[in-house]
Parts: C-alpha cells; structure tokens; sequence
C-alpha cells in the first residue's frame, strides 16, 4: 500500500521575475515571464511522484488551454489524474507571482475551477485509492478538504498543509494526523510570534491538537517538528536560492512519499526537507520538483 492520495488545487502559474518586488502604486520594470503548472495540490502530488510513490490526484480544472496543460503535466510525471475532473462553468485556477532577486515571492490567486471541487468526489477517490497517505491543502473548498480526511482507511496517514490560511480558518483538527505549517502559518494558529528560537516549543503545542504531530517550516533555517511524541529539528541544506515557490510543496509531497514507502517519520522529514532544498534552487514550481534519486544524493552529500 504504497499509493499517496492528493485531494488539492491545480492552477497556472504565471510567474515574473523582478529586481525586487513592487509596493502598493509602484511599478518596477525589467520583469522576465514564465509560465509554469502549479497549484499546491498538483504541486505535491509531482512531488511524491517524482520521489517514487505511486500518486492519485483528486480536483478540477476548467475546459481550457490552462486545463489540458495541468493534465499533461501530471501525466508526465506518472501521476493517476482520473479523479481530475473538467468544468465547463468555471476557468482553470491561475496564480500571479512575483518573484525577486533573492528567490522571495508575493502571490495572487484567482481559485477559478479548484471552487468547484466537491466533498463526494473527494470521499469516492480516497476510498477507492485506499491509500497509504492522504495529503490536503487549503485551496479548495473546506468541505471537500473535510471530507477526504474523513474517508482515509485505517492506518492511513492524514496529512494536512494548512496553506493558504486565514485568519478564521477553521482547521479539521480532529481527522488531522500530521500537521504542516510555516512559521508565519505557526504564529497566526497560536496568536503568538514564531521564531527559529520557539519553534520547537511551538510545534509541541500545535501537535497537541492533532492525532500525531507537527512539523513547522523554516525556510533557509530547516524545520521543527513534534511527532508522535519526539521533537526533531533539522537545518536547512545549503543551496544557491532561485525560487521558492513551490518548496514548501516539494517538502510536503517528498514526505508523503516516503511515508507511504514505509520510512519512518525522521527519514520522512529528511527526504521533506532535501526536496525542498533542492526545489528553492530551481525556477518554477513543479518543475523544480526533484526525483528520488536527486533526494538521495542530496542527502548523502548533506551527511559526507
């Protein structure tokens, strides 16, 4: 059972690279433009593909140019996308990001067919995946994301990256088995500031309202996690950063991944966090997914 369920958005990703990202009324000149398949559901679910599990991916896309793209580029990287169903009333997700000089990005996002995604598709494709590993964003209706982590199978590990999150989200806490976020993420669930420094201790806080764990992002200072009742802290690889965009999501489909191969939890978050390295090197988001093989040699450079 080594299959990886992805319930999540699919959009285009037209990204601009720029000296620096403009302010309010400010326009910055000597942009370069690319367009990229993303979404953070399509993105994790390459993610894990791309690392070796076998991956289903459950959303909608609009009956356009951008949709048949999508499909294409989940094909391409081996993942099942017969739960991708096609609208005919609503576009294709499209994301606007912006990325600087130093690899940060600023997004807008109009959700367009990921709106359309329903709770029933959602609890019909992981039922009959019958998965290992069950991943879910927040960039698809709360009902369907509610509903795919209600019908994961006995054993299966729910794993929720609770992106993009507002102020009033209302997380499914109780069919959560691993939660992942980023330290701004951390500090708007706790109502307090999350630092390199209190991570751990904030992980360990956050894992109490789940079934197992924890994990919080750093960025370029790695990550803290408070799993099944160990705390594990990880540094950052080294890596010349191009592009973030997307590296969150190539943490979360690499661990995904590798849980549903049978890892354990700290080789999981290693394989999580050298495939995020490895993405922020690279323009593009699900392009710059790395393969198994890539993973490895990161990790075994990182331990020579």
């Amino acid at each position: 059972m080594s299959r990886v369920v992805v319930v999540g958005s699919l959009n285009l990703d037209i990204v601009m690279r720029l000296p620096r990202i403009p302010r309010p009324g400010e326009t910055v000149h000597g942009g370069r433009i690319g367009r990229y398949p993303g979404g953070k559901g399509a993105n994790q679910a390459v993610a894990a593909a791309r690392a070796g599990a076998a991956v289903a991916m459950v959303g909608v896309v609009g009956q356009d140019d951008a949709g048949d793209a999508l499909l294409e580029s989940l094909a391409a990287a081996g993942v099942d996308r017969a739960d991708v169903r096609q609208d005919t009333d609503a576009a294709t997700g499209t994301a606007m990001i912006v990325v600087d000089n130093s690899g940060a990005n600023a997004i807008a996002l109009a959700e367009g067919a990921n709106l359309a995604v329903r709770p029933e598709d959602a609890a019909r494709a992981v039922t009959a995946h019958d998965p290992a590993v069950v991943a879910v964003q927040r960039e698809v209706p709360e009902a369907a994301v509610r509903a795919a982590l209600s019908h994961a199978p006995e054993g299966a590990i729910r794993v929720m990256n609770a992106a993009p999150l507002e102020p009033d989200a209302d997380l499914p806490l109780d069919v959560i088995d691993l939660l992942v976020v980023n330290e701004i993420e951390a500090s708007d669930l706790l109502g307090a500031l999350v630092t390199t420094n209190n991570a751990p201790d904030a992980a360990k806080r956050l894992a109490a309202d789940v079934t197992r764990g924890c994990v919080i992002t750093l960025g370029g200072h790695g990550l803290a996690a408070h799993v099944d009742g160990q705390a594990l802290r990880l540094n950052a690889h080294p890596v010349n950063v191009i592009d973030t965009t997307g590296a969150g999501d190539a943490f979360c489909g690499a661990m995904a991944a590798a849980l549903a191969l049978g890892e354990a939890m700290p080789n999981a978050l290693a394989w999580g966090n050298a495939a995020g390295a490895l993405a922020a090197s690279r323009p593009g988001a699900q392009p710059s997914m790395p393969t198994g093989a890539e993973i490895a040699a990161q990790l075994a450079t990182a331990l020579a």
